[in-house]
């Protein structure tokens, strides 16, 4: 991801729409999506297409400047749908003045919930952290100094479907959008996700779909590996097989002991989610089946 691309993560002077397209791959789509933009006054300044070939899926993101537009933003939506309709689009429309709110999970680990709380405090997460919860009460001294409120929701397998009903109502008193999973070590049931259909983010410590389970820095420790990474993904029913949004690795040799390969492990998973978090705040991220295009 580039640079360029981050930094759009930050306060914008200047609102712009986005749109995010999927639909059948047929001609005129590209042409079709520019002409309601320019027909309207608007400055495209950034577009980007991918054709998924074998399935023959068109998938499209375009953002444009709303400064001189002829539509009122509550405009827009209804102009579009009738080449939306006439295309057979399914389609999302979002404004770069928009502020989704998450809420961060956690349990013990601390690295990947300092990783969120410090791009938040840099102004470089385009949303904002309406909650921490967590099923441990150990990081609340990390988050009280932010002014971010904490919750603790212990969990056995006794009280869990209580436990998360009361969760699932503290998400929609806080208008949550996005939920971030950041080493939290619980599963959550199939009840909670469909509340969430992509927009459940986790981190995993492996370069998935290797090493899954406990322990993977064990495994590949005792396999000899010479790579390492993290995969984010958004979370589905099926264990760890959600589409996945970003993945990195680092090198490591004979010389890496099993605290070597842990350290540069955090290292990844922290960055790894940072951006997968800030590409989906961004609406560069478009789910489809078990894959996502992310658009740079």
């Amino acid at each position: 991801m580039s640079d360029t691309a981050l930094n759009e993560g930050k306060r914008l002077t200047k609102e712009n729409a986005v749109l995010l397209i999927s639909c059948t791959d047929q001609k005129g789509l590209v042409a079709g999506v520019a002409d309601f933009v320019f027909r309207n006054g608007g400055n495209i300044v950034h577009a980007e297409q991918h054709i998924d070939a074998p399935v023959g899926i068109f998938f499209h993101r375009v953002e444009w400047e709303l400064e001189g537009f002829a539509l009122a933003r509550q405009e827009i939506a209804p102009a579009f749908k009738q080449l939306a309709d006439r295309f057979g689009m399914n389609w999302h429309l979002h404004f770069s003045s928009e502020r989704p709110r998450l809420a961060i999970f956690v349990s013990k680990a601390d690295h990947c919930l300092l990783e969120l709380l410090y791009l938040h405090r840099l102004g470089e997460l385009a949303g904002e952290i309406a909650c921490v919860i967590s099923n441990h009460p150990d990081l609340e001294q990390l988050v009280v100094p932010s002014g971010i409120p904490f919750h603790v929701f212990p969990m056995n397998p006794e009280n869990k479907n209580a436990q998360e009903d009361l969760e699932l109502k503290l998400l929609r008193d806080c208008g949550v959008d996005l939920l971030v999973l950041a080493r939290y070590m619980q599963v959550l049931t199939p009840r909670f996700l469909q509340h969430y259909l992509n927009r459940i983010i986790n981190i995993h410590h492996s370069f998935l779909p290797a090493f899954i389970g406990k322990k993977p820095y064990h495994q590949a420790y005792e396999r000899g590996v010479k790579l390492i990474g993290a995969t984010s993904h958004y979370v589905t029913a099926e264990l760890d097989q959600g589409p996945i949004i970003e993945q990195d690795v680092c090198r490591v040799t004979h010389r890496d002991s099993l605290e070597d390969l842990v350290l540069k492990g955090r290292d990844l998973e922290r960055k790894v989610l940072g951006r997968s978090v800030r590409l989906h705040l961004l609406h560069r991220v478009l789910p489809y089946g078990r894959k996502t295009v992310v658009f740079e």
